[in-house]
């Protein structure tokens, strides 16, 4: 099942989309937002499934062509966003380029912030930035959004929690990290509204990919038309989802909705590329000694799409321009 948000005041307009993202029909006669189908999930989701069965059967009135521009992100608004950094090898790369050790505990436990979530945007939204200057950066991640989890939920009993996947950039603002972390307490400035690709899809719709703690299929980037990199999400995960759902929950439950994120996908010594600039500056690096690729400009396009062994995007282009912003 795959379902998305037409924009439609702060929570978006539930709709459920075909597997091959072409037709949609609206979901506004069960569950007005996504929000309030997951609050209600046990009994939404067989009643969606049945949804969307009927619109792949082509049984369905009032359906139309799915427009992933129209679409906000599937969840306009969430009550918990967490981003981790899953795939250690992408933090122990930052470190060696700026000749800093990593410390031993990265490997063994997962590294978390909490973000922005009381807006995030649609993939195909611009997103407005005031200056160059601040180091605008892509992050290319996996998602998953849990329902209602309970405190100390062990990583075995976390798997049964998770209902949805997603795609999603994760901007950064590389010039504003620094001094944030310097006063050691977190990013904040550095990280505005994260981007999600159109539609969030059940575990079921990744098949094989999918073996109930992370996706195993390429995570694709393109800069202005360049590839930047394909890492497989499934490769060099260090804390896979089930595992960072049991560390986010350790002291408190978490509500229907958390959004979990992977944090920049990233393999290993691979020539698959990569998935944020930062990492393509690190590389340059300790390879040149210095970095020779440049930040994000104004007019700068990231695309960003994962696809199925057909070779059909599952969630949906990420398709977006840095604009300028004036306040």
């Amino acid at each position: 099942m795959k379902l998305a948000s037409l924009k439609s005041g702060r929570d978006g307009a539930l709709v459920v989309v075909s597997r091959d993202l072409s037709k949609a029909v609206s979901a506004q006669g069960l569950y007005p937002t996504l929000q309030a189908a997951l609050d209600d999930w046990a009994a939404a989701e067989p009643k969606l499934t049945a949804l969307f069965d009927d619109l792949m059967a082509g049984k369905c009135e009032g359906t139309f062509d799915f427009d992933p521009a129209a679409c906000d992100a599937p969840l306009p608004r969430s009550y918990h966003w967490v981003d981790g950094s899953a795939y250690v090898t992408h933090v122990e790369l930052v470190r060696k380029a700026r000749g800093a050790e990593l410390p031993p505990s990265f490997w063994t436990d997962p590294l978390v912030y909490m973000g922005a979530s009381d807006a995030f945007i649609g993939g195909r939204d611009d997103v407005l930035l005031e200056s160059e200057d601040w180091g605008i950066d892509f992050e290319a991640e996996v998602a998953v959004i849990t329902d209602d989890v309970p405190a100390g939920v062990t990583a075995a009993n976390a798997k049964k929690h998770i209902k949805l996947l997603a795609i999603l950039n994760d901007v950064s603002l590389r010039n504003l990290i620094p001094a944030e972390l310097g006063k050691q307490f977190g990013f904040y400035q550095s990280k505005p509204w994260t981007s999600f690709a159109a539609v969030f899809v059940t575990p079921d719709e990744l098949g094989e990919a999918w073996d109930g703690s992370k996706v195993s299929l390429p995570l694709h980037t393109v800069w202005n038309g360049k590839k930047i990199g394909s890492p497989n999400a499934g490769i060099d995960m260090t804390f896979n989802f089930p595992e960072l759902i049991a560390h986010v929950a350790k002291a408190r439950s978490l509500v229907a909705g958390t959004v979990i994120g992977s944090g920049t996908v990233s393999n290993k010594g691979s020539e698959d590329g990569s998935c944020c600039i930062a990492e393509v500056r690190c590389l340059e690096t300790i390879k040149d000694g210095k970095a020779s690729t440049e930040f994000m400009k104004f007019g700068d396009r990231i695309e960003i799409d994962m696809f199925d062994k057909e070779g059909h995007s599952i969630f949906g282009r990420i398709d977006q321009k840095i604009v300028k912003y004036t306040p």
